[in-house]
């Protein structure tokens, strides 16, 4: 079974050196980093203002912007750029301020929120759509 893809034989994928992503792709991924970013700052309002039903949306908001752009994409990379948006926006929204000012309170719900999300950023990561080979119609994993 040598020459199939997978194998590291010299006409698989796995043979074929890393190319950088194409513009196109790349300024999916930016956008993607931003919409993740907006996300998050939109969600930290939310789940404190209408706690519970506030906080189930704004983790469905994540989880539907983190499978949103891997499906996009139909990678895990679609599925991390916004998360990695959201992530970053959240710790900078949770550190404080000399002035003593945060957005977060110490309540169980932001905790929730912000690990909440983190965990589900992995899930949806793992989970999300992910390029096949194009080798034909043929069955996968045989």
């Amino acid at each position: 079974m040598s020459g199939g893809a997978g194998d590291g034989a010299p006409g698989s994928m796995l043979a074929q050196p890393l190319r950088p992503p194409s513009p196109g792709r790349a300024a999916a991924y930016v956008g993607l980093f931003l919409l993740g970013a907006l996300v998050a700052a939109a969600g930290a309002l939310v789940q404190a203002a209408w706690f519970p039903g506030g906080l189930l949306l704004a983790l469905a908001a994540a989880v539907g912007t983190f499978l949103g752009g891997s499906y996009a994409t139909r990678s895990r990379g679609g599925a991390m750029a916004p998360a990695a948006g959201w992530i970053v926006t959240v710790i900078l929204l949770t550190s404080s301020r000399p002035e003593g000012d945060f957005l977060f309170g110490a309540g169980g719900g932001s905790y929730l929120f912000l690990f909440g999300g983190m965990a589900l950023a992995v899930i949806c990561a793992t989970v999300g759509a992910m390029r096949q080979p194009r080798d034909g119609s043929a069955r996968l994993g045989k």
